[in-house]
């Protein structure tokens, strides 16, 4: 298991397209990838997971990745937040 903290930048948090982005990016993964923010914990694969975390902007994350390709899967989901998630 790899975990790695990152701040969401996004003025909008992680409302619908950003959110489908990251599910997008977390299924080209066969490591389990999910999030925890404040209280809650969301599975990064699922839109309606994401979108119930309701990530605002300055949010802090922590990405847990566990599984055959979990560094992979890590550094993935991170570079997808560092680039702004397509905005």
């Amino acid at each position: 298991m790899v975990t790695q903290s990152i701040t969401i930048k996004n003025p909008s948090g992680l409302h619908l397209r950003p959110a489908g982005l990251l599910c997008k990016e977390a299924l080209r993964y066969k490591s389990k990838v999910s999030f925890k923010v404040r209280s809650s914990t969301a599975n990064a694969k699922s839109v309606l997971s994401v979108l119930g975390a309701c990530v605002k902007c300055g949010d802090e994350i922590e990405f847990v990745c566990e599984g055959p390709d979990e560094e992979n899967a890590l550094a993935g989901m991170i570079r997808l937040v560092e680039e702004g998630l397509g905005e």
